[in-house]
């Protein structure tokens, strides 16, 4: 066995989002190109609202951990 201390891992948060904003970019282009720009914006706006969903379900569920003595501890209870 190797008893090296072992590193830390590298921060791979800014390749996702550049990742996701490509894949965005060209499935929104493809849709486009067959359904028309009435159809991107459709999407467009779901997507937005689906994020914004998102945004209160998380922190709804924050405020009830709160409430529950749960402060940002994860898988414990």
């Amino acid at each position: 066995m190797d008893n090296r201390p072992t590193g830390r891992a590298p921060n791979y948060t800014t390749a996702c989002v550049v990742m996701f904003g490509v894949n965005l970019s060209w499935i929104l282009i493809l849709v486009w190109a067959q359904y028309g720009l009435s159809a991107v914006v459709l999407l467009g706006l779901g997507l937005h609202y689906a994020i914004d969903w998102l945004e209160v379900q998380r922190r709804a569920h924050a405020i009830r951990s709160i409430q529950r003595g749960n402060r940002g501890q994860r898988g414990r209870g």
